[in-house]
């Protein structure tokens, strides 16, 4: 039997998703916390990575199974061994041919970043902070060179194992609402860090540090130490995967409607 699960996470204070030897990733905990309920060893599959201090929103994940069981009971009762910022949202029952990664047809992730002259408290690590006013038009017209199908790798982290550099940015979308700013992004896959540092250029371009088309030429150069330094992790959401819409499952959380 195989079950595909979405799991929303706050990852402040795990060491990424990917398990580790120390056993502080959301994958460790996550495992260990099926196989209490299961009382049996498992091991899980995601959609996409996350780094260290990055949050997931319905991050999907399937793993394989003997044990039957309802879906609201792989809920409750693997939430119940998990820690309060891990939780599962939803199950289902799949097909075998289905993939939490390959069946993806795209990712979404989104930054929320703040926009102040004092850093932030209570939101501290759960956004971005720019101290310098940011323009909206000019981050806008830099991004509009990164949407299409490019060869990413001046915003590729030395560790990243991806087998290409090329991906399909389908969109970028930038908008303020207050004092925060949210940016989303949509693409086939990402590569590490890419993200971040694609949100270090886009805020480099805000400020007022670099002009829009210099952006385009860092695309063009494919080298990443022409690129801004990474921005930080904190106000980095995975929002999650999309599938085809036959396979029916949820696209959506509850933490949706609590992001800025």
């Amino acid at each position: 039997m195989r079950v595909a699960l979405g799991v929303s996470y706050r990852g402040t204070g795990y060491q990424g998703w990917q398990s580790q030897p120390g056993g502080n990733t959301v994958q460790d905990r996550l495992e260990q916390a099926l196989a209490n309920f299961l009382a049996a060893p498992v091991r899980v599959m995601c959609a996409g990575r996350t780094d260290a201090g990055v949050h997931a929103l319905n991050q999907v994940v399937h793993l394989d199974c003997d044990a039957e069981r309802e879906p609201f009971s792989w809920v409750r009762g693997t939430n119940r061994f998990l820690p309060d910022d891990i939780a599962v949202q939803w199950c289902c029952a799949v097909d075998d041919r289905f993939h939490a990664r390959n069946s993806a047809l795209g990712r979404r992730y989104v930054y929320v970043l703040r926009e102040s002259p004092v850093r932030p408290a209570l939101e501290a690590g759960l956004v971005g902070w720019s101290f310098r006013p940011l323009e909206a038009a000019a981050m806008r017209a830099a991004a509009r060179h990164l949407i299409g199908e490019h060869d990413f790798s001046a915003f590729r982290s030395a560790e990243c194992q991806a087998a290409s550099p090329v991906k399909i940015l389908r969109r970028i979308h930038i908008e303020r609402r207050g004092a925060y700013w949210r940016f989303e992004f949509d693409a086939n896959a990402f590569l590490h860090h890419m993200v971040r540092n694609l949100m270090g250029c886009l805020v480099a371009v805000g400020s007022g540090t670099r002009d829009a088309d210099w952006l385009q030429g860092v695309l063009r150069s494919r080298d990443r130490s022409l690129a801004a330094p990474t921005f930080a992790a904190g106000g980095l959401y995975f929002v999650g995967p999309y599938y085809d819409a036959a396979l029916a499952l949820p696209a959506t959380t509850a933490a949706m409607d609590w992001l800025p």
